[in-house]
C-alpha cells in the first residue's frame, strides 16, 4: 500500500506530466469563445462546445483586437497545470477566426424570428409612468445588482418603494422563473413598472434572457417593462421586446426615479430666496412707507397751519365787528322802545331812550330832534 502524498506533491505530479506530454504541447483546439475579458498584459476566456469547456489565458492581447464573444475560433498552444493552486488553463499563443458560435447563431435566429412576428415593434411598446411608486425588480436576491438598484434609487428618491421578485439569472430553470416573474408582477396593481435585471456574463451566462418564453412573457406584460441586462456593450433579445433598454441596472434605478432630493434642495433653495425677496420688499416698502408717512404728516400740519391762520383772520374780522368793540372806541348804541333807533328821524320825543354804552347804559327823553 502507497503512502500518503501531500497536496504539494500531488500537484507537482500532475503537472510534470502535462509538461512531459508532448502531444499536447502546440496543439490545435476548436470552439466557442466565452465570459472574454481582460486584465493588464493577458487576456482570459472559456473556450466551449456542446460537450465541455476550457479555461484559456494569453499573454498576447493583441491577438483579440478583433475577437468578440460568441465567436468560433481555433486557438494554438498547451496546457499548463499550476500546481500551487491546482488548476488547469490552456496557453494561447495563436488565435483564428472560424465564424460565429453555435450560441450566438441560435441568438441571431431568435431575433429574426421574433422580430417577424412584430415583438420588436416599437409601436407596442408603452409609454413610462409619470408618477412612479413601486419598482417591481426580477432579479436573484443574491448579487450585486438588487443593491446597486436600491442605492441609486433610494439617494434619488428616499420615498420610492422597491419590490424584489428573486428569481435564478441563469443555468437550468432560469428562463421559467424570470417568465413566471413577470406574468406575476403584470398582475400585481402595486406595481407601477417591472425591472428585469443581472449582471454582465457571456452570452451563454446570458442566455435564458435569450428565449422565446422569456420574449413573450416580456410582449405580453400589462405593465411597463424595463431590461437592465448585462453591461452596457451586452445585448439581449429581451432588450428588443421590453419597452426600454437601460444599459445598466443602476442606469434602470435611475432613469425611473426622479431627483427628489436635489429637488428638495432646490425648492429649500428657493424659499431662502423668496424669504430674502420679501425681507427686501418690506424693507423697501418701509422706507417709501414712510416717506409717505412725512410727507402725509408735513401736508396736515400745513393746511392745519393754513386754517389755523385763516381763523386767526376770521377772529380778528369778527373782532372788529363786535359792537363792544365799537362801543369801546367811544361810540353808543341807542333803543327806543327796545328797537335800536339808527335815525335822528325815528326818535320819539318825549319818550324813554336807552343809551348805551361799552360799560353800562344810560335812560334819557328825547325833547328835541335837530338836523
Amino acid at each position: 500500500m502507497f503512502e500518503a502524498i501531500t497536496v504539494s506533491q500531488y500537484n507537482t505530479y500532475i503537472k510534470q506530466i502535462f509538461d512531459a506530454e508532448e502531444l499536447l504541447h502546440n496543439i490545435k483546439i476548436v470552439g466557442e469563445v466565452s465570459g472574454l475579458s481582460s486584465a493588464r498584459n493577458s487576456v482570459y476566456f472559456s473556450l466551449k462546445d456542446e460537450g465541455g469547456m476550457i479555461s484559456c489565458v494569453s499573454f498576447y492581447p493583441s491577438l483579440f483586437l478583433n475577437i468578440k464573444e460568441g465567436e468560433k475560433v481555433t486557438v494554438t498552444g498547451s496546457p499548463n497545470y499550476y500546481a500551487k493552486g491546482g488548476r488547469l488553463s490552456f496557453n494561447v499563443s495563436r488565435i483564428e477566426k472560424n465564424g460565429k458560435g453555435d450560441l450566438y447563431q441560435q441568438f441571431l435566429m431568435m431575433k429574426d424570428k421574433l422580430e417577424s412576428e412584430g415583438l420588436f415593434d416599437p409601436a407596442h411598446k408603452k409609454p413610462m409612468p409619470s408618477a412612479i411608486k413601486t419598482i417591481g425588480v426580477i432579479t436573484s436576491k443574491e448579487g450585486a445588482v438588487i443593491h446597486d438598484i436600491q442605492n441609486v434609487a433610494f439617494r434619488r428618491d428616499p420615498s420610492i418603494n422597491i419590490a424584489l421578485y428573486p428569481v435564478k439569472v441563469q443555468g437550468n430553470g432560469a428562463e421559467d422563473e424570470i417568465a413566471k416573474a413577470i406574468e406575476k408582477l403584470s398582475n400585481f396593481d402595486e406595481i407601477d413598472v417591472i425591472v428585469v435585471a443581472r449582471g454582465g456574463g457571456s452570452l451563454e451566462d446570458l442566455a435564458a434572457y435569450n428565449t422565446e418564453k422569456v420574449a413573450r412573457a416580456t410582449y405580453n406584460c400589462q405593465k411597463y417593462i424595463m431590461s437592465a441586462v448585462g453591461h452596457e456593450t451586452d445585448f439581449t433579445i429581451i432588450d428588443f421586446v421590453s419597452d426600454l433598454r437601460a444599459p445598466t441596472p443602476s442606469a434602470a434605478a435611475e432613469l425611473l426615479t426622479k431627483e427628489k432630493t436635489s429637488q428638495i434642495k432646490a425648492l429649500m433653495g428657493l424659499k431662502s430666496s423668496f424669504a430674502l425677496l420679501i425681507n427686501r420688499f418690506i424693507d423697501n416698502n418701509i422706507s417709501k412707507l414712510e416717506k409717505i408717512e412725512n410727507a402725509f404728516e408735513n401736508k396736515i400740519d400745513s393746511f392745519f397751519a393754513n386754517k389755523n391762520y385763516e381763523l386767526g383772520l376770521l377772529e380778528n374780522s369778527l373782532t372788529k365787528l363786535d359792537p363792544t368793540a365799537v362801543l369801546k372806541r367811544g361810540y353808543a348804541k341807542i333803543e327806543q322802545g327796545g328797537k335800536v333807533v339808527d335815525k335822528a328821524e325815528n326818535v320819539v320825543l318825549k319818550s324813554s331812550l336807552e343809551i348805551k354804552f361799552y360799560d353800562g347804559s344810560v335812560i334819557a327823553e328825547a325833547k328835541e330832534v335837530k338836523k
